[in-house]
This record gives structure tokens, sequence and C-alpha cells, in this order.
């Protein structure tokens, strides 16, 4: 095994547990010392630091949510002055007020040590050529990705997004070993390649991609790793928490968090109450040493599961498996909880159908309606009338079994779909237009 820092990567878990508390206890005193929001909110929940006496007490604070940066904009949190913050990134605001998320130099080496560690996990280093093809600018998947990228000594190609076609022919003409980007994207640029004449899996040097920002299922790895020949790894992180932090491994078996930057919980989303390993639910972390923008106990939104199994790759940290979906993403039909993320599972199953569907929720009288459209496959259109019916009929059971709600299909031709260069957007709700 290739370890960035094998001493902290390798840590005995009972170690890497005491830290974790030293670090928890010593942010807890500098937030109700110095941070009006939280001493504030430590005093309305009746909780004192000195009420913190092992890991498990971290579950007597309150938790922080999404609305609380954007109630405290832009930076009526922030725990550092402004002397020492060297960045801002600020969210789209898509959805209300702007996140604005302030970083400190210590918060960057964090940032950046995070990411060194994730990229060598994945086998890059030394000698590799690093596509970046996430955002720059106020988002945060560029520049993280692209610190991280330098630290292990590999070669930075910053194309960000947009431009496909100059960024395949860079690809091929840098030999590019590695990408970083959407899933949504990457299947875009093998599209894109394949009308230029251009195999990604023949025709360039790429072997890794770092996909993420978005939720992606299994079944979406596969394909793309057949199709373009890669090994695909997924990567996470959000603007509040820095950026895109953490990643899987060679395994891929779960995202390792690393234990000395973050401690993660999982709880019901309903009750908020703290889950065992091997259940799914909400994802909350605490960032032990972040010091501009501190987030402890952050409902993130993300459904996925804890596992604190050492994994086989020798890293002691505790990972998440793959995000499966967001509480706020979650389509409620007719009473039943369908996540998109299903949707594209159960898809990806199915011969003859392409990588790129869509979501349309609508009302009829009373009753809310459930239509995916689906891309065929490259192969599989036909002008059999019959073949249609039956591919259609098969996609319609499989989704019906998957999700326990009626669900209609639409069948389209390859290319007619929505390409997205950012995050994918596949739900169109149309019960509140």
């Amino acid at each position: 095994m290739v370890t960035w820092n094998p001493r902290m990567e390798e840590i005995p878990r009972d170690e890497l547990q005491r830290l974790q508390f030293r670090l928890l206890k010593t942010q807890i005193y500098r937030l109700y010392s110095f941070s009006e929001f939280y001493r504030t909110r430590m005093k309305e929940a009746g909780v004192h630091p000195d009420d913190i006496r092992s890991l498990e007490d971290v579950r007597k604070l309150p938790f922080m949510y999404k609305r609380d940066l954007r109630d405290n904009y832009p930076d009526r949190i922030f725990s550092a002055s402004r002397d020492e913050l060297v960045r801002y990134h600020v969210s789209s605001g898509t959805t209300g007020k702007p996140t604005v998320v302030g970083y400190t130099q210590h918060d960057i080496e964090n940032w950046t040590e995070s990411l060194a560690r994730g990229f060598t996990s994945c086998g890059l280093g030394r000698g590799d050529v690093i596509q970046i093809s996430y955002g720059y600018g106020l988002f945060t998947g560029g520049l993280g990705a692209h610190y991280g990228a330098e630290r292990i000594g590999a070669t930075v190609l910053p194309t960000s997004v947009g431009n496909t076609e100059r960024q395949i022919e860079l690809m091929q003409d840098l030999h590019v070993t590695a990408i970083a980007c959407t899933p949504s994207y990457l299947l875009h640029m093998g599209e894109v390649a394949e009308k230029m004449g251009i195999s990604i899996r023949n025709d360039t040097d790429l072997k890794v991609g770092v996909l993420g920002a978005e939720p992606w299922s299994e079944q979406m790895r596969t394909k793309i790793e057949e199709w373009l020949g890669i090994k695909a790894y997924d990567i996470y992180g959000t603007s509040e928490l820095s950026g895109p932090m953490f990643t899987e491994c060679t395994e891929q078996q779960g995202i390792h968090v690393w234990g000395d930057l973050a401690l993660v919980e999982i709880i019901d989303p309903e009750t908020g109450e703290t889950l065992e390993p091997g259940n799914a639910g909400e994802l909350v972390i605490t960032i032990l040493q972040k010091e501009a923008l501190p987030m402890v106990r952050y409902r993130i939104g993300d459904i996925t599961v804890l596992d604190d199994e050492t994994c086989a790759c020798g890293r002691t940290h505790p990972r998440i498996r793959r995000i499966s979906g967001r509480v706020d993403d979650m389509l409620i039909i007719r009473g039943i909880n369908v996540f998109p993320s299903q949707i594209e599972h159960a898809l990806m199953e199915i011969p003859n159908i392409g990588r790129h569907f869509q979501i349309v929720v609508d009302k009829k009288g009373a009753l809310d309606t459930l239509l995916v459209r689906v891309e065929l496959g490259e192969g599989a259109f036909s002008d059999k009338i019959t073949d249609l019916m039956v591919l259609k009929k098969t996609v319609e059971n499989r989704l019906r079994s998957s999700l326990n709600v009626a669900v209609g299909v639409e069948l389209v031709e390859p290319g007619t779909l929505p390409r997205f260069e950012g995050k994918a957007k596949r739900v169109i709700d149309r019960r509140s237009m």
C-alpha cells in the first residue's frame, strides 16, 4: 500500500479516537470562548464544554444547519478575524442566499493534506498528469483538487469546465493519466470524443477518474469503467466543509474520512438520534481543526452508511458508503419515498439502455405521477415497434419493482436529453409550477 502520510493513515484506532477527543475538546472550548453563535447555541442546549468528557458526548451538542449559514450571511459565524483569512469561496445561492466560506492558511493546508492523502490512495502520484475539470473560481471543487494534485507531485492541467473538444485534445496531446470532474461531465466528454473520432479507452492515456459533486450509482461506475477503460473513484465534500475532501482508495469499498480532520455521525433524519454503523441515515460531520468557519455537528442532508471496520488497504480511518441521495432531494410519490439514485441504479442494470435519463414529476388530478425519460443505447435503436414496446415494458417493470410505485417510461433516441458540464439536473418537478 502506498500512503501519503503513513503515520496518520495507519494510526491504531484507539489512538485515533483519543486524538479526535482532544481535538474536539479543544475546538469546543475555543468556540465557546470566542464564537457568539456557538456560545449562544450551547447555552440554549444547556451544554458547557466541561460536559464533553468523551467522543460520544458530541451528541450533547446542538446541530448546525445550512440555514444557519444563510441567516448569518456573510460572515457572522466566522471565528477567525478578517486579517487571518487568506481566501473566500461562495456557493451559487440558487436555493436562497449564497453560502460564504472563509479559510485561514491552516484551513487551506488541511484541505490540501486531505486531498493529497486521497489522490495517493487512488494510486496517483509523481509522474501523473491530472486534468481538473471541476469549476474554478468561487466554486470550491477546482482549486481544492488542484492543490492536492500538486502536493503529491503530479502535473496539473487546470481545464475547468466547458470547451469540451479542446479538453479532449489536450487530454491526448499532454498524455493525461487522471481526470477530476463530475461523472455526468465525463460521460458527456466520452460522447463528444466519439463524435470527434476519438476513443478515450484506446486513444488516450487516461487511467483514473476521480468523480463527484453529484450522486452516482455503482452501476454508473461499472458503465464508465467498461466504456472508457479507466478506474473510477468517488470523491466527497461540500463547500461548507472546505470543498472536496475525501476519496475512495483503490479497494473502492467506501470513502475514507480522515478522523484527525473530521468526526462522522449517521443520524435518523426524523428523530436526530445517532445510528450504529451499518445503518443508512443522514450524514453529520464535525470538522475538528477548522479555524475560519468551524462546523460542529453539521447536518449535510446526504444519505449514507458509516463503516468503521479497517479497510483492506490498511487505512484505519472510518469510511462512508456511496451517497445514495439527499434528504431534501427525496421525492414523495403517492406516499412512497423515491430517490433519483434508485432510478439510476435500476436503469443501469438494463441492457440496451443508455447512460442518460430524466425524471419528470407531475400531477394528474389529485394523484402524483412519475415519468422517466431514458435514452436508448447506441446499438439498441430499432425500427420495430414491437422491440421498443418490449424494452419499454421491461424498464417499467424494473422500475416498479425497485420503487414500489407505478412509473411511466418514455424511450428517446440517443443524444436527446440535456448534457451537463457541472452537476447534472435530472429532476423536473412540475407539481408546484
